[in-house]
């Protein structure tokens, strides 16, 4: 009996190593263009920039701005902008991350963002940006809470 389910427990591994690499990876993500893109001081305003605690040893809050183009017919959802924030001298700004954030479900054509970041303070401008992209999925990779799930509450206001 033992033997059995060894053999049949090996036959199935075997056809599931045959079937899951005639799944392209093309379905399971998609890559999106992202262009016009902005890094700028957050405003005064903003609750981000945490007015309050302006100090050489902190960060600064700034917004990155830009649009993304999906070239689908269909939504991509659960989507990450990925991109190389460089200062004044080549340095990049966020040390070991090319992940800037998440900026959730992009509708076909084309879509602003704005997300929030946290810059070591006293980094010297002007920004420039490498291998800015987007890449998200044709269906859902997390659970669902609400319209606004895939954004934390100061990056809701900074959307606007």
């Amino acid at each position: 009996m033992r033997a059995l389910q060894v053999h049949l427990l090996a036959a199935l591994l075997c056809l599931c190593g045959w079937l899951l690499p005639a799944v392209p990876p093309a379905q399971a993500a998609a890559d999106l263009t992202v262009s016009q893109v902005s890094l700028e001081p957050c405003p005064s305003a903003d609750i981000g920039a945490q007015p309050q605690l302006r100090r050489p040893s902190g960060a600064s809050c700034y917004v990155l701005r830009g649009t993304v183009t999906n070239p689908g017919r269909k939504p991509v959802v659960d989507t990450d902008v990925f991109a190389q924030i460089l200062d004044a001298s080549g340095e990049p700004v966020l040390q070991n991350r090319a992940r800037v954030g998440s900026i959730g479900d992009v509708p076909p054509g084309e879509s602003t963002f704005a997300l929030r970041l946290a810059v070591p303070a006293g980094t010297p401008g002007p920004f420039s940006f490498t291998n800015v992209k987007a890449r998200g999925f044709k269906a859902p990779v997390r659970t669902r809470a609400g319209a606004y799930d895939d954004l934390l509450p100061l990056e809701q206001d900074v959307v606007s």
